[in-house]
């Protein structure tokens, strides 16, 4: 909901206002609505607002709660605040606001740094305590608000983007090999606290953090996921009742923490039609929106899927909204969209999320989306192909998913570049936490805790947020994930994957939705390469820039450029794109 910021010194200076102003603008199209700064000795805060809950001037940011000496910068929401809220004023905590803002501040001084546990949400936020003289830092179970620093000897800076601690300078740029491994990789996603600039970090999901005025930092993790069975065994029939009954309080609580109109963003699959067939009855006038694009043509895939969100609406009767996109307003408007990145981001969706959420800002402030199911619930063919390969859990892994071996990535990079291989490694160790049964749910758990947090749920954050509009993913509730996760995963794999979620759609949305192989959200003209779009690649990659970056092989360069509809990830993606994507982000970004 907001863009946030700020400086704590170590060193006994105050951090300069104008510092405080270059972050701050750079936030500013996350919180159109307003405007804040606060300073106080050793600490400063910036905060871009976005008015979706309390509207008044009362709920503005910073916060500050001259009783308890606490202030507050806060981006996301606070799903269960009015339970929360209650329960803080039976402890005689007395309220000046009707937000979800407050609640933080009275949970951190009635609990301490335990009160994140009790947070039903999406969230990134930093309080000053002025008592204590400490800085307390915090980011939701997954990710889904981000939170970036930079720390050196004299100074911690944070903020809702990579490129406003840029902007606030003295940031070292070059380029982390370890990062770019992953980059390039595990499909562009880059686990916290590594980004790809070695010079900014990111606070990892479901951690908090604090900092001393003295530079003394402490980081927790507050919550982790179990993905072994229950000591009681669950029927079929038990499992879906359970997972209807969360899924439909997930979305009720999504819908009602907002002061403003609610949307959703409807593709045609089955997790936001299921999420429009949960509402659509006790919701009057629903908004729904679909995007699509330009058939590339001969023997390239379809550029929309009207055909299935268009009979969810007749179903339903909602306000629906629906956008053609000609191939050309792709390219053109390109460049804005890897301006709105905060990391490089491959995924052909960006692109399409971003045109989507301009339309759909003009319309609400916030709507619900279906991100995060497939990971959930066992969406992807990759899971079931993962499960029947031979070999030990990592091999498995990496070669069902994995967008270029070690080897390919040794011949994709110069070598100031090289490095081990990193990623298997990281792999290896995550898949081998403990409190996993099988392969299966070392794999889901993976995916849902790490993965996910850069594609989609990042996408999500930065291309609707780039519009001021915030987009919710109920299917990230932590009890329905929590649920999700301890659910036998032949269960969820079962009939082609996501099976829970199709029983509970079965005669509440239309069966073709049900039944419909799985769509992903198409832009063909990003992934067969062609026409403008191909030259435009071309110059990029062959530029003066590129070139003297020196990060790319040149042979491997020329080898992609030669046949760019010859080389896919195994995740079929192009892997021209990517190396187009992430030098361009570089230049737009970084240069």
């Amino acid at each position: 909901m907001c863009g946030i910021c700020g400086e704590l010194r170590f060193d006994k200076q105050t951090p300069h206002p104008d510092l405080i102003k270059r972050m701050s603008a750079k936030l500013a199209r996350r919180g159109p609505d307003s405007q804040g700064m606060f300073n106080d000795g050793a600490v400063a805060f910036g905060h871009r607002r976005l008015s979706i809950i309390d509207l008044s001037e009362q709920a503005k940011q910073p916060m500050v709660d001259e009783t308890l000496q606490l202030t507050l910068v806060f981006n996301g929401t606070i799903y269960n605040y009015k339970e929360l809220r209650a329960e803080l004023q039976a402890m005689e905590y007395e309220f000046f606001s009707e937000g979800d803002s407050e609640v933080i501040l009275k949970a951190y001084h009635a609990w301490g740094e335990q009160c994140v546990e009790r947070f039903y949400g999406m969230f990134a936020f930093a309080i000053w305590d002025k008592r204590s003289q400490k800085l307390f830092l915090a980011r939701d179970r997954f990710g889904i608000k981000p939170l970036y620093y930079a720390l050196d000897g004299a100074s911690l800076r944070f903020a809702s983007t990579l490129q406003a601690l840029i902007a606030a300078g003295g940031v070292d740029t070059s380029i982390d090999p370890i990062a770019l491994h992953h980059q390039l990789t595990l499909h562009a996603s880059v686990h916290a606290p590594r980004t790809l600039l070695n010079g900014v970090k990111k606070l990892p999901p479901a951690h908090c953090m604090t900092f001393t005025a003295e530079g003394e930092v402490t980081l927790r993790r507050y919550w982790s996921l179990n993905a072994t069975r229950p000591s009681a065994s669950l029927s079929e029939a038990d499992w879906l009742l359970a997972t209807r009954y969360v899924l439909k309080k997930s979305v009720e609580r999504h819908r009602l923490a907002a002061d403003v109109p609610v949307g959703v963003l409807l593709s045609g699959g089955l997790d936001s039609s299921l999420i429009v067939g949960l509402l659509a009855d006790h919701v009057e006038d629903l908004h729904t929106f679909s995007i699509g694009f330009e058939d590339i043509g001969g023997d390239a895939e379809k550029g929309d899927e009207f055909e299935y969100s268009d009979q969810v609406v007749e179903r339903f009767h909602t306000h629906h909204h629906k956008y053609l996109i000609p191939n050309s307003e792709v390219l053109k408007r390109l460049p804005e969209a890897v301006c709105s990145m905060s990391e490089p981001m491959v995924s052909q969706d960006n692109i399409a999320f971003y045109l989507l959420a301009e339309k759909v800002s003009q319309e609400v402030k916030v709507v619900l989306a279906g991100q995060g199911a497939d990971e959930v619930f066992g969406g992807y063919f990759w899971y079931p192909q993962m499960d029947a390969a031979q070999g030990a859990s990592l091999e498995k892994f990496r070669s069902h998913y994995f967008d270029r071996d070690h080897a390919e990535y040794l011949e994709t990079v110069t070598a100031p570049f090289h490095t081990p291989d990193v990623s298997s490694a990281f792999v290896q160790r995550e898949l081998s936490q403990a409190n996993a049964d099988t392969f299966l749910d070392q794999v889901l758990r993976f995916d849902v805790t790490t993965l996910i947090v850069d594609d989609p749920v990042k996408r999500m954050d930065n291309m609707s947020m780039a519009w001021g509009l915030e987009a919710r993913v109920p299917f990230l509730d932590h009890e329905l994930v929590e649920l999700a996760a301890r659910m036998p995963p032949e269960l969820r794999l079962k009939e082609g994957g996501k099976f829970p979620l199709k029983a509970i759609a079965r005669g509440l949305i239309p069966d073709t939705v049900i039944d419909r192989p799985k769509g992903y959200f198409p832009v063909p003209a990003l992934k067969y390469v062609r026409g403008e779009i191909l030259q435009f690649m071309r110059d990029i990659l062959m530029s003066e820039a590129c070139v003297k970056r020196g990060v790319f092989n040149r042979a491997y360069v020329e080898k992609l450029l030669a046949a760019p509809e010859s080389y896919f990830t195994r995740l079929n993606g192009s892997k021209l794109w990517h190396l187009a994507l992430l030098e361009y982000w570089l230049q737009l970004n970084v240069d």
